[in-house]
């Protein structure tokens, strides 16, 4: 049998895999990899920055269901990812992260761009793996593969030393991967099921709360058939955004911090909580010993670790989200509950998600809901970190999972345009648009170059306010106006604790995006006035290659709904009475 280099086989194990495209930067350290890529008809793509590669991979994987997979080099270029692993660890998104490293002869011994990888993303890995001798190398892919994609999806991360990549053996790839201590969990225990099923019968307010789970188990289906036999309303994660149709009175809209007033009272007052693929994180939950009292709790979740973690739950079930709910609405009885959705429907009439309409200001939430309805909900939306995030989950109206992409966990400025380009090498005939704030977007915007380079058509919608607006926002609410360092604009010379924000006074803003725009070849185009919001969308989406539009909405415009930090659900923060 002919053998093969490491770098050789590596490339055979990712085609193996039908892994499509592979982000990355070359280096010292993984040059005999990226001689294999030269060699072959792999489909590389070179981007800018490696933290950008890692959110493009995690795009990718996001848009497509399909593990994402990036390249760099060792010591920077590891830790350049890590931002990323991290990112796809906290929102389960599976990548495959490869990564040089010095020969093993010399590791620990400080050598040239030499990083304790290994050490280093064991905290934001699922799995990472140190490959020591090249006959390992194909069955540690095949590993890598399987750990990322089963189970509870993550990151896994393999470290491979220079000289592995030039070692040869014989290559034979690994038709099935046997690993005695993972074996996931699919089937939920029948026992839990029949009791969960009992206690979604006898009750009279229950709620659905749906997080990213769902979407990875492709659980959608399920989700609506046992929302509308059972008249149970149904609330979702940023992560879920899309998982659950948006024409239907039973939709809540998404729970927590920037929640619906509905979605946070009606989990207030339930009697019980079918919590499927979701981890009730604090951003969700609000104050802990505050939530959802007078429930009971059901958790369907693949992950053990993460039933009871936060809130004590009644009944756990163990198991696949799909496999676990076709079992249970064989179970579940077709029920009406006319006055727990009669309650509903007034919540939703007398606490709808609002802004001021009737002027003729430059509102935020104006050329979300634009988006939305110019693309009937069917583009990929991608969001930075920010007040935009959260406007663009409660405007945006996705038709599907999947059109709706964003940090939720980790919160990373700077994930979204890259995020935007992978996930557009992964669907390539889709209009994907990123929304973007000024502060997040100039974290990765040199990633430009990449769209122009592969003449892929990425669309961004800046929502400039000139401020890191969600700091801006938490300073003017809880620190009595003391905008301290979140001014983009501030020169000098400017008033430290400036409190009073204008367009007119305050400094030009740097960089003028639209010549930065326009530097890379592609459009920019500025607006603001609300009577050219929808004119230039149209402009836009016509456009078949990448489009920069800046779009200066009004600089103190807040986010609510809103529930403080530390406070409870039921503490939230209206228009109407914050």
């Amino acid at each position: 049998m002919e053998k093969k280099t490491g770098s050789q086989i590596l490339i055979e194990c990712l085609l193996k895999e039908n892994v499509e495209v592979v982000f990355g930067i070359p280096g010292g350290q993984a040059l005999p990899i990226f001689d294999a890529i030269y060699k072959s008809n792999f489909n590389f793509i070179l981007t800018r920055h490696e933290q950008a590669a890692s959110h493009m991979a995690d795009g990718y994987a996001r848009s497509t269901g399909k593990p994402g997979v990036c390249i760099v080099t060792s010591g920077p270029g590891a830790t350049n990812i890590v931002t990323g692993l991290a990112t796809a660890y906290m929102d389960s998104v599976p990548i495959i992260a490869i990564t040089g490293q010095v020969s093993t002869r010399v590791i620990g011994q400080d050598s040239f761009q030499e990083a304790d990888t290994i050490g280093i993303t064991r905290p934001v890995t699922k799995h990472n793996f140190l490959v020591k001798n090249v006959k390992d190398l194909a069955k540690t892919i095949k590993e890598a593969f399987y750990i990322a994609t089963t189970g509870k999806p993550g990151p896994v991360l393999v470290d491979i030393p220079i000289n592995i990549q030039k070692d040869t053996c014989s290559f034979v790839y690994p038709e099935k991967v046997h690993l005695r201590s993972y074996k996931p969990n699919c089937n939920g225990h029948p026992g839990q099921i029949k009791k969960a099923a009992e206690i979604i019968n006898s009750s009279t307010k229950p709620v659905l709360y749906i997080g990213a789970g769902v979407v990875i188990s492709k659980a959608e289906k399920e989700i609506l058939e046992l929302s509308k036999k059972s008249d149970i309303p149904v609330t979702n994660t940023l992560l879920a955004v899309g998982a659950y149709s948006n024409n239907t009175n039973l939709n809540l809209g998404m729970l927590g911090m920037h929640g619906t007033f509905c979605a946070n009272k009606a989990v207030q007052t339930a009697d019980v909580i079918i919590a499927v693929g979701a981890r009730f994180d604090d951003r969700c939950t609000g104050k802990v010993c505050d939530f959802a009292k007078n429930a009971k709790i059901i958790h369907i979740d693949i992950d053990p670790t993460a039933i009871s973690k936060i809130v004590n739950v009644d009944i756990p079930v163990v198991g696949d989200a799909k496999i676990v709910l076709k079992e249970m609405l064989s179970l579940i009885k077709t029920k009406k509950r006319k006055n727990w959705i009669k309650t509903i429907e007034l919540w939703q009439q007398e606490h709808p998600l609002t802004y001021e309409k009737n002027d003729n200001k430059l509102h935020p939430q104006y050329v979300i809901e634009k988006i939305s309805e110019l693309t009937k909900g069917e583009a990929i939306i991608t969001t930075e970190v920010g007040q935009h995030q959260m406007w663009a989950a409660q405007y945006y109206k996705p038709k599907k999972s999947r059109l709706f992409l964003s940090s939720g966990g980790l919160g990373t400025m700077g994930f979204g345009y890259p995020a935007a380009i992978g996930a557009k090498f992964g669907t390539i005939n889709k209009e994907v648009i990123v929304i973007a704030g000024d502060g997040s977007f100039q974290m990765n915007m040199q990633e430009m170059a990449v769209a122009v380079l592969n003449n892929i058509s990425v669309k961004v919608v800046i929502l400039n306010n000139q401020y890191l607006g969600n700091v801006r926002q938490w300073q003017e609410m809880f620190y009595n106006k003391r905008y301290s360092h979140c001014c983009l604009a501030k020169r000098k010379n400017c008033p430290e604790w400036c409190n009073k924000p204008s367009r007119s006074l305050c400094p030009v803003y740097v960089p003028d995006f639209v010549k930065w725009a326009n530097s890379y070849g592609v459009l920019g185009m500025r607006v603001t006035r609300k009577k050219d919001v929808k004119p230039a969308l149209i402009k836009m989406l016509k456009e078949k290659s990448s489009v920069v539009l800046d779009m200066w909405i009004e600089i103190e415009e807040n986010i609510f709904p809103m529930v403080p930090n530390g406070a409870s659900l039921d503490e939230i923060i209206t228009r109407m009475n914050g």
